[in-house]
């Protein structure tokens, strides 16, 4: 299954696979997204989800409050949904 990634606020969008990661698909696609370790240690991916829903295989070190807030690490996230993403 395919999902659309909308990127705010510069209004980019591409497709990801249940099977990878945002990141992933976002780099794949050619979309400069910020990133550095790609296994969820640096935070450099992280990003505010607006909309949508995302799973991961091990959850990432986060708080109940940041995770609450939809903060998402793109390196490590499965989309479930499509998404809207908060990139700034």
């Amino acid at each position: 299954m395919l999902f659309t990634v909308h990127l705010m606020p510069s209004d980019e969008q591409f497709m990801v696979s249940e099977h990878q990661t945002i990141l992933a698909a976002a780099l794949e696609a050619g979309v400069r997204f910020p990133n550095r370790c790609q296994i969820g240690a640096c935070a450099t991916c992280l990003c505010q989800m607006i909309e949508g829903e995302v799973q991961y295989r091990l959850d990432p070190v986060m708080t109940a409050e940041e995770k609450a807030q939809g903060w998402v690490f793109t390196c490590q996230a499965y989309p479930k949904t499509d998404l809207v993403l908060q990139l700034d």
